[in-house]
């Protein structure tokens, strides 16, 4: 007995290595992530044209105190689209990235308590294929007859699909004292 035991107990530490070298089993998949939501079907004329999709989205954030028409917003942007402020904090100069969604949730509880403007001033543009880029200097009111609160920069890239345009980015800066918006941003534009 005592030799069938031995035998066993070397046969388990022969295959202990054996055993430690087999691959662990695979983990479970992990959920994918889920697809964004496809847009609401467009106004035809807010996505016919550069000029117009622009127009369209400072037009959609402006208004009175209030609820905005959200689901119109989303129709000008591609699901996977960002929506990007810049951030400043005591260590520096950082960015947010968000989803049209995530936008939503934050710009739209200051718009139920404040009146927001923001209108186009002057635009840059670029344009090559099926893809535009808009340096597009805005101006921020609370109130469409007292001046400005906030400037700054929209850079918005756009893509034609070939039936209509849709937003892909907006990435932004606000003008402050040690950045201010330079002439060039200030006048009537060019388009390239």
């Amino acid at each position: 007995m005592k030799h069938i035991a031995r035998f066993l107990s070397l046969l388990l530490i022969s295959f202990l290595p054996v055993l430690a070298q087999q691959p662990a089993p695979p983990p479970a998949p992990a959920a994918a992530p889920a697809a964004p939501k496809p847009a609401p079907v467009a106004r035809p004329g807010d996505v016919d044209s550069i000029d117009h999709i622009i127009a369209a989205l400072y037009d959609v954030i402006s208004g009175p105190a209030g609820s905005r028409d959200w689901d119109r917003l989303r129709s000008l942007f591609i699901p996977e689209a960002r929506l990007i402020p810049t951030v400043r904090r005591p260590d520096g100069i950082s960015y947010r990235a968000l989803t049209v969604e995530e936008y939503i949730a934050r710009a739209g509880a200051n718009f139920q308590q404040s009146a927001f403007y923001e209108s186009e001033v002057s635009r840059v543009l670029e344009h090559f294929g099926s893809i535009a880029h808009a340096f597009s200097t805005y101006e921020s009111r609370h109130d469409k007859a007292q001046p400005p609160f906030a400037r700054g920069i929209n850079s918005i890239q756009l893509f034609n699909d070939g039936k209509r345009w849709w937003v892909v980015t907006i990435f932004w800066d606000s003008e402050r004292p040690e950045s201010p918006l330079p002439a060039e941003y200030l006048k009537g534009g060019t388009k390239r």
